[in-house]
């Protein structure tokens, strides 16, 4: 069977229209209904084929279940240099947030220094999906023994309106308070984000079980 007859194989017509309905923008006749385990489970079979070399060569695809199939496929590569070959290929074709956040990949993370230059290029772009992926990728694998306080102006200085843009600036900081608070507050108490992602991420921060009471009722009070 070819990789698109396997996902309709697993096909789930009832979880396809759940999916549609969380992912806006993507027309709903482009989901097939694969649940997201079996899309791992799939990607583990076909890591390092022959099948999925060939996958991964036919961008674009016409289904969004092939979109996150692709997505951990690239996720799975093990070389760095095939991984950013593979991951600045796929990006173009990235056009909602599910297959953004899916796109994970690890081997990038073994130079750390050409991953930080490659996510303040992505985090800078105009498209929204890219931009996207640069945040996420930031958040991944800086905020922890590589953090740098400098580190977070690459998200604060994102101005954008796109509502996905907007959501990961937020989700960013309010990991970042959960993990490097002194150096994450003074971004909120000094007002550097605009007000939609300032106050969503004071919620979304209120919402962590990894901050303590106090300092949530100290952001409530930053509201604005």
């Amino acid at each position: 069977m070819t990789v698109r007859e396997r996902l309709f194989a697993l096909r789930d017509g009832d979880y396809a229209a759940f999916q549609a309905k969380l992912t806006p923008g993507v027309a709903p006749e482009a989901f097939i209904g694969v649940r997201v385990p079996e899309l791992r489970k799939l990607a583990k079979e076909l890591a390092g084929s022959p099948e999925a070399a060939a996958f991964l060569a036919e961008l674009p695809h016409e289904y969004y279940d092939e979109n996150m199939l692709h997505g951990l496929l690239v996720t799975g590569l093990r070389g760095r240099e095939e991984c950013i070959i593979e991951t600045e290929r796929f990006l173009p074709y990235v056009d909602n947030w599910a297959v953004c956040d899916t796109l994970a990949p690890r081997a990038l993370a073994e130079d750390r220094p050409a991953l930080l230059r490659d996510i303040r290029r992505w985090a800078a772009s105009e498209k929204v999906y890219t931009c996207r992926f640069g945040i996420g990728m930031l958040m991944r694998f800086f905020l922890d023994s590589d953090f740098s306080p400098e580190l977070l102006e690459i998200p604060a200085a994102v101005r954008s309106e796109e509502y996905y843009v907007r959501m990961m600036v937020a989700w960013f900081f309010a990991t970042a308070l959960a993990k490097q608070w002194d150096a994450a507050l003074p971004y909120i108490e000094g007002g550097r984000l605009d007000k939609w992602t300032h106050n969503k991420t004071i919620s979304k921060t209120c919402e962590s079980f990894r901050v303590p009471a106090g300092r949530k009722e100290l952001l409530r009070g930053l509201r604005r």
